[in-house]
């Protein structure tokens, strides 16, 4: 498999302000592996530390904070070679150990010709809890599943890949391209981007180990809800996530409480929720009174939408079996279009660094699926799980934000094109946003004579 995240990651490397790495990811997105493939292309060799496997390394944590020493026992213990500059350091589930990422301040201080990458599970959670932390002293990196064109490549579609890449002009895709696209699209709504899952596939073509790949890591997600320090929120946590396909599946996205359980309110769930944002299990997206700079100032904190991790876990959690991958475009509106939502929020989520919100206003009801900050301007985004779409919501936004409207976005099965402000974007394109997004400006301050 190819991990785009390694380019990141040889960045990180060569950079002169390198300082220890820890990359968050949920469990089973391929934290170890891609930190493993990086060592062995890039290193002359890997000194691995699973400190789940091998509980009795973090005693040599907690009883010196000298890195020298620190690193002479975990060589004398585990027989591996650790040269400066030329070793990757690997520190897996470092989750339940803050004294090793504690000890992340002294490696970047005193000892910093040492290449440090942490990984683990739940690292969210980890990092929320109110003990001593290297604020400051380390560079942070998020690892998500994988994403459609990851999936192309691990499937053997580097050709399409290539053209994809290669496409610098908003006219429509050559039907040669767009219909072997349209279709590796639904089989990825299938499997999703959790490496193994992709890897039954790609590999094997065995959607029953497929099908058997997602359940397991749903259920260790579910087993990871008991990690809460209040057990009496691991209910909570499991209805909450349960109830994500429902909220889903309505007309109108927003979370409601009592979808989790009838006279739920929020502070009874508020934490639940909470838990598994911090965990990076699902994504909270806020409403958003107005396309303002920064996004987050105008957010709605009562108003919010969520979404899981990944659309293939999204799928199988909400029971729908493989098969609709032969059933016309079934996948792409099954339940109100939430599987190709999630799909967009996901390869959004990779692409622009200020996270999405979204806009709707209640009388009359009109909602834009996404709000994206790309530099310093704001686009509306709407989704659209067919073809021959009409934009109402899109429209009344351009009304109410005439000003502050460059470009509206719309991803759908029609056809790349700009028309006048409009830029629809085949929903197989959704990884080239932000490119798009740069190459549709261009055309239309030709257009416009700027």
């Amino acid at each position: 498999m190819e991990r785009f995240i390694i380019k990141k990651l040889l960045e990180w490397k060569n950079s002169p302000y390198r300082k220890p790495l820890i990359l968050k990811g949920v469990r089973q997105v391929g934290k170890t592996w891609v930190l493993k493939e990086f060592g062995r292309r890039y290193y002359e060799n890997t000194a691995y530390f699973n400190f789940d496997e091998n509980e009795e390394y973090k005693q040599f944590f907690e009883t010196t904070k000298d890195v020298d020493r620190i690193l002479q026992n975990l060589i004398l213990a585990s027989g591996q070679k650790i040269i400066p500059e030329k070793t990757l350091i690997i520190f897996d589930e470092v989750q339940d150990c803050p004294k090793v990422i504690n000890s992340m301040k002294y490696f970047c201080e005193n000892a910093p010709q040492y290449h440090i990458a942490c990984a683990g599970s739940l690292l969210g959670i980890a990092l929320a809890r109110p003990s001593s932390f290297p604020v400051g002293k380390v560079n942070f990196m998020q690892i998500n599943p994988m994403t459609f064109s990851e999936f192309l490549i691990a499937n053997g579609d580097e050709n399409l890949v290539s053209y994809l890449e290669t496409v610098n002009d908003i006219e429509p895709i050559p039907d040669a391209f767009f219909n072997p696209l349209y279709e590796k699209l639904k089989m990825y709504y299938v499997t999703g981007g959790m490496p193994e899952s992709v890897l039954m596939w790609t590999q094997a073509r065995d959607v029953s180990a497929m099908q058997e790949s997602l359940s397991a890591i749903i259920s260790a997600y579910e087993r990871d809800f008991a990690k809460h320090p209040d057990i009496k929120e691991f209910p909570k946590i499991s209805m909450v996530w349960r109830s994500i396909p429902s909220q889903l599946a309505r007309e109108n996205k927003k979370f409601i409480y009592k979808v989790v359980k009838e006279g739920a309110r929020a502070r009874e769930y508020e934490d639940a929720l909470q838990w598994l944002v911090d965990a990076r299990l699902v994504h909270k997206v806020y409403r958003s009174s107005a396309p303002g700079l920064p996004l987050s100032a105008y957010d709605d904190l009562s108003a919010f939408k969520i979404y899981l991790v990944d659309v293939g876990l999204l799928r199988r959690l909400a029971q729908l079996a493989p098969t609709a991958f032969g059933e016309g475009n079934r996948l792409f509106t099954e339940f109100k279009g939430a599987l190709t939502e999630n799909y967009v929020l996901q390869t959004l989520i990779t692409q622009f660094e200020v996270f999405p919100r979204y806009w709707a206003q209640t009388n009359p009801p009109y909602e834009v699926d996404f709000l994206i900050q790309r530099e310093n301007d704001n686009f509306p985004v709407e989704v659209k799980s067919e073809a021959n779409t009409t934009s109402k919501s899109l429209k009344k936004f351009k009304e109410l934000f005439p000003d502050r409207v460059k470009l509206r976005i719309r991803f759908s099965l029609d056809n790349l094109r700009l028309d006048d402000d409009m830029l629809n974007i085949p929903l197989f394109m959704a990884d080239q946003t932000d490119r798009l997004i740069g190459l549709a400006l261009e055309q239309r301050n030709k257009n416009l004579g700027k």
